[in-house]
């Protein structure tokens, strides 16, 4: 019985009442030996437990689809040994096994006198394996064939076992084999190309050290031949310095000597000259002596004369200071006027102190802002060269975008909302080296889009365009993106992107798993960490490209990639070098990955700190306003300290106005008697002053005459004193020439001594170094190709050697390129190519086999003419016999129907066939059966009576017919089921299965 609570086909009988689990004797007779008693079926397909008794005739399975009709007749196909390939469900038996169960058990008892036969069949998940069983007793496959064929049940055979969707041609297995082989020999045939790049590149990986190993060996040769040449340079350098050096020596001595000579000439010429020099002087002293005493005789004489002019002149003003004095008044008392003016300068004083020191602590405060807007201008300055770089580069690559930028940024007042620039300016990455990911991330013509806030502003800045080509609109975001012309005021069209971001703000959408769980596999951020940009462009970019759960990892990510895909079922991920987008297959739940590499990043490597731009542009605005107000401020203060100094300038003009009025009686009293008393002391007596002149000039001139000839006698020693320091000097000129030829010859061969010695040094300390390169590179080359120490380079290396690039370039270039190549051949194995080997052996024995099969054809067709007779004769009668039976269904029908043997070539033996022509109107002619000249009913129809005709001729213990009524139209429908109901219910006919979805009604 089935599970309770599940929905079972219905099993009708015809010619019997309902199954029970005893049956009479009557009953038992009616069934045929091999007919089918009991179907037995545990965890098979749809069904916990179901056990179907048919009756020995017709047996209706009805129901509904999915119900599990068909499950019945798989379990007839796999009970009695059929292969699962030929009901055409799965290929693996273990397949058939309920879903969560480990086993299934299919048990068939079937009719054979004296007792029956029951055989079972355990399926098991594990291995998809099955145990057998004839009568509870465990037996093998083999016996169970041998028995179902003793019983005469092909469950192999159309006409006795038709399963649902097998009506299909063998051809395509074979070609579908065909083509696997060929599928393989790519494979293999890329599997060798890739074992060659990689043996290409193993041999240039052993040839390199040998190349270095080389190169650093003909190196040290050079430098070992450099340097033997270098020390007998040195050694001769050393040879020819020696003379040169006592030479110098004996030069320098003789110099030396003839210079002491010539420094005591000179100290006697310098004494000699001194003492003229002191007689000259003593000399010119007396002159200014004698020059003094006329000048103070003139200066007497000038004296005396103005004093008699002053005593003239004095006399005309005392006596305008007497009248004066007479008009003068007595002065009144000014001394309190002098303290209020007093009084008030200080507390002037006092104020302009203060002013001067607030107008010295504005200007420090001044200049301190001034050097912070001057730092600010400067930081700015710097960013926006980035940004301009950034707007060349758009100008360079998409000049309409730079043009509409352009625009937009004139026209930003129309807009109610935000509007942002195009996204590669907009977006500035926090580290430049992860710019590739987002380059590679985001299309190329979203990094030039615009992006729109509302959809408001979007139809704002349409009524400036022309829209030509609407890209895409999402309405589950409510984001759209346009692909529009621009109509700017000098009417240039201009071809822009613009995007619409969504309503919803999508900026903070949390990732499907925090970053930390992802760490392990070697992701080290989301792609929305990586940059930072406005709101409304991150919330489009989220909803967009969900850069808020896309991982970015590393090399450590790209090594276990496979791992990675398996484990985290990421739709998107990124490692160093590479991109990966992973897909289920929608038919086959597979997971399929495809990957690329990374572009290199062309927008976003110049990237602003905006949030850095916008503090210091609001630092600007705040020392710009703090400057201002300083201005202000200092400007009144400057205007009140003029104030004040126009007010000081009076107060003092006022106070010396009131001393002058105290002090001028005073002063002309004084000056009256004072003036006239002076002139009259200072009277000089010029005959005196003339005469002690004259004799203090006779006394200087008899000392000059002493002085002038003590300086003749010292003037005749001098010039013969230089005369011998000139020859002197002649001799150690010509001996200083000689000491410096000798001296620059030294030092030029000094010069190149040292040169040769250090040149010397390096090629010793280089000599040592390649020589302990060449050693490890010798061990390391050796190392490469698995040689002893002592072993030198096989011939078959040598020969491989030649054929490679001689150089390390050329070598690393090889090697790249081979390694570019290798990486390309991806998903091989070795298994492929033993696969291919084994497929290819195969073709060859059925080469062979079919070989040996053409030379047997050769024999077969000397007596296929002999044969032909015996075999044609009974095929005709045979296919008559269908022909009647075929022709008798149809004429029931009042239709015409023919069956008859199709012969194009009577030697072509194999392309005898069975033509079918059908007529089911009166109005058209026969017309052979083919897949598109009939309906689907009508091929149906004709299909099931041909199968009926040849049933007829072929006797098997049961029937299996799986949803053959499917297309008919019902009338139809009832006739071939009426004609299946006349045929199943004759005498001694075979027990019939007729599975369908729906139950034939009479019209």
């Amino acid at each position: 019985m089935a599970t309770p609570g599940s929905r079972q086909p219905v099993v009708c009988q015809r010619g019997g009442s309902i199954p029970r689990p005893l049956r009479s004797a009557e009953a038992r007779s009616r069934f045929i030996e091999g007919s089918i008693v009991k179907i037995f079926m545990e965890n098979f397909l749809t069904y916990d437990i179901c056990e179907v008794r048919p009756g020995p005739n017709l047996n209706m399975i009805v129901g509904a689809n999915g119900t599990g009709k068909s499950s019945i007749v798989c379990a007839i196909c796999l009970g009695l040994a059929g292969k699962p390939s030929f009901i055409g469900r799965a290929d693996k038996v273990a397949l058939f096994v309920k879903q969560g169960c480990l086993k299934a058990v299919v048990e068939i008892e079937l009719f054979k006198p004296p007792e029956n036969i029951v055989i079972t069949r355990e399926i098991h998940v594990v291995n998809n394996s099955s145990a057998w069983f004839i009568n509870k007793k465990p037996t093998t496959l083999k016996t169970v064939e041998e028995q179902i064929a003793a019983l005469n049940i092909q469950v192999d055979n159309l006409c006795q076992f038709l399963p649902q969707n097998l009506c299909r041609d063998k051809a395509i297995a074979l070609e579908k084999m065909r083509q696997r082989v060929e599928r393989y020999k790519q494979d293999v045939e890329r599997y060798h190309e890739r074992k060659r790049h990689l043996d290409s590149i193993e041999m240039l990986e052993r040839k390199r050290p040998w190349v270095e190993y080389e190169n650093v060996r003909q190196r040290h040769e050079e430098v070992k031949q450099s340097r033997e040449h270098a020390k007998e340079e040195l050694k001769n350098l050393k040879e020819k310095q020696s003379p040169v050096t006592k030479k110098i020596q004996e030069t320098e001595e003789y110099f030396e000597s003839l210079d002491k000579k010539i420094r005591d000439k000179a100290a006697e010429i310098k004494d000699t000259s001194q003492k003229c020099k002191q007689k000259q002087d003593a000399l010119e002293m007396k002159d200014k002596q004698i020059e003094e005493i006329n000048q103070a005789l003139r200066m007497k004489k000038y004296e005396e004369m103005d004093r008699k002019r002053k005593i003239q002149n004095t006399q005309k003003v005392i006596e305008d200071w007497k009248n004066e004095l007479n008009t003068i008044a007595d002065c009144e008392n000014l001394q309190p006027q002098i303290d209020a003016v007093n009084n008030e300068l200080k507390k002037l004083q006092e104020e302009r102190t203060n002013i001067d020191i607030d107008i010295s602590d504005l200007t420090a405060q001044k200049m301190n802002q001034e050097r912070e807007m001057k730092r600010i201008i400067d930081r700015l300055g710097q960013l926006n060269n980035i940004m301009n770089m950034k707007e060349e580069n758009l100008k360079v690559r998409f000049r309409d975008t730079h043009s509409a930028l352009m625009w937009l940024r004139q026209n930003k007042d129309k807009f109610k909302k935000r509007v942002c620039e195009p996204m590669m300016l907009e977006i500035n990455m926090k580290d430049n080296k992860h710019a590739k990911y987002v380059e590679n991330h985001i299309s190329a013509n979203d990094m030039r889009a615009f992006v729109f806030e509302s959809q408001e502003d979007m139809e704002a800045f349409l009524v400036e365009a022309i829209l030509i080509d609407k890209i895409s609109t999402m309405a589950s975001t409510k984001y759209s993106k346009f692909f529009f012309w621009i109509k700017i005021r000098d009417h240039q069209k201009l071809r822009v992107n613009a995007v619409c971001a969504p309503a919803a703000s999508c900026a903070e959408s949390l990732p499907s798993r925090p970053i930390e769980e992802l760490c392990r596999y070697g992701f080290f951020s989301y792609l929305r960490e990586l940059f930072d940009a406005p709101h409304p462009v991150m919330s489009y970019l989220c909803a967009q490209y969900r850069i808020h759960d896309v991982p970015v990892g590393t090399e450590k990510t790209r090594n276990m990639i496979e791992r990675v895909i398996q484990e985290t079922k990421l739709r998107q991920i990124y490692t160093a070098e590479e991109k990966y987008i992973v897909k289920v297959s929608a038919y086959t739940n597979l997971t399929l990955s495809t990957n690329s590499s990374l572009r290199t990043a062309q927008f976003l490597t110049s990237s602003v700190d905006t949030d850095e731009r916008r503090q210091l542009e609001n630092e600007q605005q705040d020392i710009n306003n703090r400057i201002k107000s300083l201005d202000m401020r200092l400007t009144t203060l400057f205007a009140r300290q003029k104030q004040l100094e126009r007010r000081d300038n009076e107060l003092r003009q006022q106070k010396k106005e009131l001393f002058e009025r105290g002090n001028k009686k005073r002063q002309l009293e004084s000056k009256i008697g004072v003036n006239l008393r002076q002139l009259e002391q200072d009277a000089i007596n010029l005959e005196k002053e003339s005469q002690q002149a004259n004799a203090k000039i006779k006394e200087i001139n008899i000392q000059k005459v002493r002085l002038v000839t003590e300086l003749m006698h010292l003037v005749k020693n001098c010039v013969s004193l230089n005369i011998l320091k000139a020859d002197l000097v002649l001799q150690s000129t010509a001996v200083a020439a000689e000491k410096n030829r000798l001296e620059s010859e030294y030092k030029a061969a000094s010069v190149q001594l040292r040169t040769a010695e250090q040149r010397f040094r390096e090629l010793d300390d280089m000599k040592r170094v390649l020589t302990e390169n060449c050693k490890e590179l010798l061990n390391k080359a050796r190392q490469v190709c698995k040689l002893s120490p002592d072993q030198h380079l096989p011939k078959e290396f040598q020969i491989a050697f030649q054929a490679l690039p001689n150089t390390l370039e050329e070598i690393d270039a090889c090697l790249n390129e081979e390694r570019t190549r290798a990486s390309c051949f991806t998903g091989l194995n070795a298994s492929v190519v033993e696969d291919y080997n084994k497929q290819t052996e195969e073709i060859q024995q059925l080469t062979e086999f079919l070989e040996k099969k053409k030379n047997e054809l050769d024999t077969y067709k000397q007596n296929i003419s002999k044969v032909k007779e015996r075999w044609l004769n009974p095929l005709k009668s045979l296919i008559e016999q269908i022909n009647e039976k075929f022709s008798s269904f149809f004429s029931s029908m009042q239709c015409v129907g023919e069956v008859d043997l199709h012969v194009e070539n009577e030697e072509e033996y194999d392309k005898y066939g069975i033509r079918i022509r059908v007529k089911f109107h009166s109005s058209t002619e026969l017309h052979e059966l083919t897949p598109f000249h009939q309906s689907g009913g009508e091929k149906s129809v004709s299909t099931m009576l041909y199968l009926m005709s040849l049933q007829e001729l072929n006797k098997c213990p049961f029937r299996v017919v799986d949803e053959i009524n499917q297309g008919m139209d019902p009338i139809n429908e009832r006739r071939v089921f009426e004609m299946v109901v006349k045929t199943a219910c004759k005498e001694s006919t075979s027990q019939y299965f007729l599975i369908t979805p729906k139950v034939c009604c009479r019209k």
